[in-house]
């Protein structure tokens, strides 16, 4: 009896112990809040438009860019830093040498492919002009058969179309992937120009502001003349009065 008491109080006192209860709590190890990384930052991508805005006297070609909306394949490409953009921008007087007509003959189609033709779809520097030339022709943005070639004689670069071959007068802007420089020519490629475009006509020559100080006043002649006939006319009455005088003279002294 006193066996199967000792056997019950072993059970209970197994059962109290393993009971949540009683068990003892072990301490809680806090953990610091976990901290997801920041965002990266998102890539600054030049704006085409604004800088040929302010860069240069680039009015005139921007303003075909913008009504072709081939500015925004440019800028498109800009944004693609793999390959990024290469654009040759002329300056508004390279179009104001050229006939109106030269463009306004054009189509939208034709128009559009003319500006694509300023551009190549990668970056150059200028720097990597020299290599490039020797695989000219080049490609640009047109496709083929739209190509340039390029020249680089002692660092002066000069950009080859078929009726037009302009130098690089500048950099306007040239940081990876967009490098934009300025030409003082149109490109004119003999895909878009079966002869060569002509040119404007020369401006008028100024009129003259006002007659020369030294071409004589009206009426000057007719005032010289009158002039003359005075001096004629007093040599005249000197003449006679001194006759008058001397014959005079001869009869007082007969006298």
């Amino acid at each position: 009896m006193e066996f199967k008491a000792a056997i019950l109080t072993t059970a209970v006192l197994a059962v109290l112990l393993c009971s949540p209860a009683l068990a003892q709590k072990s301490p809680s190890v806090s953990l610091p809040p976990s901290t997801s990384p920041a965002p990266a930052p998102a890539p600054q991508y030049v704006d085409l438009a604004a800088l040929l805005n302010v860069a240069g006297p680039f009015h005139t070609f921007l303003s075909y860019l913008q009504k072709t909306n081939v500015i925004e394949t440019f800028q498109s490409q800009a944004n693609n830093t793999d390959e990024g953009i290469t654009i040759f921008v002329p300056k508004d007087s390279a179009f104001s040498a050229l006939k109106k007509s030269t463009f306004s003959n054009l189509t939208g189609d034709q128009l559009k492919q003319l500006l694509l033709y300023h551009a190549f779809p990668h970056y150059y520097p200028l720097a990597t002009f020299r290599n490039l030339s020797a695989l000219n022709p080049v490609n640009t943005f047109a496709g083929s058969p739209y190509t340039l070639n390029l020249t680089d004689d002692m660092g002066s670069i000069s950009v080859h179309s078929m009726w037009s071959k302009p130098k690089i007068s500048s950099s306007v802007y040239a940081t990876e992937p967009v490098a934009i420089y300025s030409i003082d020519k149109v490109l004119l490629p003999m895909q878009l120009f079966s002869k060569d475009p002509p040119l404007a006509p020369a401006p008028a020559p100024a009129p003259q502001s006002g007659a020369s100080d030294l071409a004589p006043s009206p009426g000057g002649g007719k005032a010289g003349g009158n002039a003359k006939a005075d001096s004629t006319s007093e040599a005249y009455r000197v003449g006679v009065s001194g006759l008058v005088a001397a014959v005079a003279g001869g009869l007082m002294l007969m006298w």
